[in-house]
């Protein structure tokens, strides 16, 4: 059992509760993780500051106790691990699976930590909890030493731009306490620390089911002189930079009470703002001088790194949520492409050329991966050429945005240099990641304006152009309804162009095969042609199997929802194999083909297409002029 010879509670020593209580509100919070591999003792070590810093009462600790009997892997002692491990299936399992967020306090500090599960298929997990904290304790369990998961979140904590981490070196109980095993830990692990810009490591040994070096200097490791775990939480300062950075806040909220007032509130990422600086809104650029700074409820002279503040300006300028104030003299930059450091964290692979919803801050934007430049080797730390980001997997990618953003390199500022990647789709979380630069190239690119306009070349062609899009299996007849279909507008005196899988697979996009990332690039090319073709005041039919609702649906958003028209043709799989008129399917059968939608790749029919082909009822001809009675009901 572990010794109940604790501290005093507040309610036992030599003050009051409520004098506790005022001496605890002038404390200042720090946040922190726990991470490594499984089974390093990250739940116990918790357990271990709950359990020694006083904050269990005594029903918990009954409950512990019985619990222990039930779940506990240390015998018939308490397991301290159980304090944090919540879920049924971690205490069956003995392992963490979810974050586990937990409280407690010093005399001279405030803590909120994040058990942070170990396991591979959780890292999403581990890569949450790091994205508030300030510092890590990475666990190495001195039987195993460093593992690949310890490497894995290393590296995270590095992408995470945690600048504090605490390495300790668990379960030095189990090792009779030998120095030469801290010390070969430590010879494999700071040149690795080092070489991912891990600067501030701090070793220490420790035993958190024992409690040495925990809260109290162990007798048991008279070698080691440096501080105990909670000598470096408590005296760490991790706000220094931040409070030192230029004066940033992203606009969360605008605030008209009334008529008469209009304030800009948010939370101050960076640095520091008093009434009468001049300031610059950005991206767009416009400046004004700061006349009053309410915190809370209250008129201040200032607001700094971590208040809740609201700007009021001396003249009226156009500010929207996810806007970024900022020093007009210590301007953010803005862009729309950048090269970042993303964490992938779905079970469906990135796809670059994908659309994504990015947000930053409070403001939301369209992205895609331009350039998967390549994968991080956790291991070797080396950079791996990839075509995609599978689950846990690390990349180096450039992004392009619908529009451009101010922000901040990672390093300098994390508010404004993080972001997370959103599936347009099904709303999920599947990224998160740093930026590391704005590209230059993205400064060097504008639109020319032109006299010839889309609009004057829809008057000439006396129509409305749109994108007419074919989609369904093959063989399902997309391409006889599309011929068919231009056969009819061509008598109709329209102007058309018809853009072909097959065709287009021998020039524009030749270099690509059939995999998942090359179908959605195909898609993304085949896109912006047609909406130059678009733009040209063309009707554009196009007929590819396009499998992939996402880049059918990002087509749609590129080119606007009154000038697309989705046509599926809607001919099941068995009929279209019975066709085979390229002799595909039997050779897919066979085993010859690769990837073949339909068979061994997926196809996402259309949820809502605007005209739904039955080719199975219907001949080309009769396809093709529902097609365009369809089109005629609604142009203008």
């Amino acid at each position: 059992m572990p010794d109940n010879d604790r501290a005093a509670g507040p309610m036992e020593g030599d003050w009051s509760s409520v004098e506790y209580m005022e001496r605890q509100s002038r404390l200042d919070v720090l946040r922190f993780i726990t991470c490594g591999s499984v089974d390093d003792g990250k739940s116990t070590l918790i357990g271990r500051l709950l359990y020694d810093s006083k904050l269990i009462f005594e029903d918990q600790l009954q409950t512990l106790e019985l619990d222990s009997f039930k779940f506990g892997t240390q015998g018939s002692n308490i397991d301290l691990a159980l304090l944090v491990d919540g879920l049924a299936a971690e205490r069956e399992q003995g392992i963490s699976i979810d974050v586990a967020y937990r409280y407690f306090s010093t005399e001279r500090r405030k803590f909120i930590v994040a058990d942070t599960p170990g396991h591979e298929q959780y890292t999403r997990n581990m890569a949450t909890g790091a994205s508030t904290a300030s510092l890590a304790v990475i666990l190495v369990d001195a039987l195993n030493g460093v593992l690949t998961q310890t490497r894995r979140h290393s590296c995270i904590c590095a992408l995470m731009g945690i600048r504090h981490v605490v390495l300790a070196v668990n379960k030095m109980d189990a090792v009779d306490w030998d120095k030469g095993v801290f010390e070969t830990i430590l010879a494999e692990y700071m040149p690795f620390a080092d070489e991912i810009g891990l600067a501030n490591v701090y070793p220490t040994p420790l035993s958190a089911l024992e409690g040495d070096n925990v809260m109290r200097t162990s007798e048991n490791m008279p070698w080691y002189a440096g501080p105990t775990l909670i000598d470096h939480l408590e005296g760490i300062d991790v706000t220094a930079d931040a409070g030192e950075s230029p004066f940033r806040l992203p606009v969360q909220w605008v605030n008209r009470p009334h008529s008469g007032f209009r304030g800009y509130t948010g939370t101050v990422a960076s640095g520091s703002v008093r009434v009468r600086d001049e300031i610059v809104v950005l991206p767009g650029g416009r400046t004004a001088a700061v006349e009053r700074v309410i915190v809370g409820d209250a008129d201040m002279e200032d607001a700094t790194f971590g208040e809740a503040a609201t700007l009021l300006l001396d003249r009226e300028i156009d500010v929207s949520r996810g806007d970024v104030i900022a020093p007009a003299a210590q301007r953010p930059e803005t862009s729309d492409q950048f090269q970042t450091r993303l964490l992938w964290m779905s079970d469906e692979h990135l796809l670059p050329g994908r659309s994504y919803l990015l947000k930053t801050a409070n403001r939301y934007v369209g992205a895609s991966v331009s350039d998967l430049k390549g994968r991080l080797d956790v291991n070797s730390l080396s950079r791996e050429s990839a075509k995609v980001l599978e689950l846990n997997e690390i990349g180096i990618c450039n992004i392009s945005l619908d529009a451009p953003i101010a922000f901040d390199p990672y390093k300098e500022n994390h508010t404004t240099g993080s972001f997370v990647l959103i599936d347009r789709v099904t709303h999920e979380t599947v990224a998160s990641g740093m930026i590391d630069f704005g590209l230059r190239r993205a400064q060097n690119i504008h639109w020319q304006a032109v006299e010839v306009d889309k609009s004057v070349r829809m008057s000439q062609k006396r129509q409305t152009p749109c994108i007419i899009w074919f989609t369904g299996l093959s063989g399902s007849g997309k391409s006889t309804v599309a011929n068919a279909l231009e056969r009819l507008l061509f008598i109709a005196g329209r102007h058309t162009y018809l853009l072909d899988g097959d065709n287009v697979r021998h020039g524009l996009n030749r270099d690509l095969g059939f995999t998942d990332a090359d179908r959605v690039e195909n898609i993304r090319r085949v896109g912006e042609v047609a909406k130059l073709m678009l733009d040209a005041g063309l009707i554009v039919l196009v007929s590819f199997i396009s499998p992939f609702r996402a880049e059918r649906d990002m087509v749609r958003r590129m080119v606007g929802e009154e000038e697309f028209v989705e046509i599926f043709v809607d001919t099941p799989l068995e009929v279209c194999e019975s066709r085979d008129p390229k002799g595909l399917y039997s050779r897919a059968r066979a085993g010859e083909i690769k990837n073949f939608t339909g068979l061994d790749s997926p196809y996402e029919e259309p949820e809502n297409p605007e005209v739904r082909l039955d080719t199975t009822t219907l001949s080309p001809e009769e396809a093709a002029r529902r097609i365009m009675e369809f089109v005629s009901e609604n142009s203008d």
